[in-house]
């Protein structure tokens, strides 16, 4: 039992370093130490968030799974093509401001196509403009991370009739983020750029890892189709 207390106590150490990073250069270089060492550590924390999205996906599409294309943004090293891929999807396109972390997404196999790219920094391509059967973010939108006007992009980038996928953490330190967050889809819908299909609400997201959490912490999926 201690083995595990320490194992995890560990790596709450290293995530909670990275939130001293405020800059984007900083978050970068902090993601490209960490990626050898990122999936064994979110399994540590019980990390949910890509099995959870790629359900939420797998239960609405309906369309030609194999042949679909599928842009994960802020994709790390692979988790959520990697369920996805379970789920039928066979085609994904990779997106990350890591340069570390995109290498062992392509190490994978999984992905036809990579880009390192700052999201908020930089647009994505033009050319994806209404290109991607479905768009997936997770774990990206969260404070400090990327900004919630970055979901414009995504919708874009998304064509006419495909699902945009989005995750982000409810926790105490998240809520001014996810406050912005729900405004933007908000407003999105309003503008008639897409329709809510789906929000939900997970109680058991992850285990905390801030000094003023324990157990575990809550997030939310949410699923639109763009009009």
């Amino acid at each position: 039992m201690s083995a595990v207390a320490n194992t995890f106590e560990n790596v709450k150490a290293v995530i909670l370093s990275a939130h001293k990073n405020t800059t984007s250069t900083d978050k970068v270089s902090f993601y490209n130490s960490w990626a050898e060492n990122y999936d064994q550590d979110v399994a540590v924390l019980d990390y949910r968030a890509p099995t959870l999205a790629a359900n939420c996906i797998s239960s609405h599409f309906s369309g030609d799974r194999e042949g679909a294309v599928v842009l994960d943004v802020a994709c790390g090293t692979g988790l959520v093509a990697t369920q996805l891929k379970k789920l039928g999807f066979g085609k994904f396109v990779g997106v990350d401001g890591s340069k570390a972390m995109l290498e062992l997404a392509r190490q994978s196999g999984l992905y036809q196509d990579s880009k390192q790219i700052m999201l908020g920094e930089e647009p994505l391509p033009i050319q994806w403009v209404d290109s991607f059967d479905v768009v997936v973010i997770v774990g990206g939108l969260s404070l400090g991370h990327v900004p919630p006007a970055v979901v414009r992009d995504l919708c874009k980038s998304t064509k006419p009739g495909g699902y945009i996928c989005m995750t982000t953490r409810s926790n105490q330190d998240n809520l001014e983020y996810k406050g912005f967050l729900d405004s933007e889809l908000r407003q999105m819908e309003n503008e008639g750029l897409w329709t809510c299909v789906e929000v939900t609400e997970v109680e058991n997201w992850e285990r905390a890892v801030s000094e003023h959490e324990d157990g575990y912490i809550s997030g939310a999926v949410y699923l639109y189709k763009k009009l």
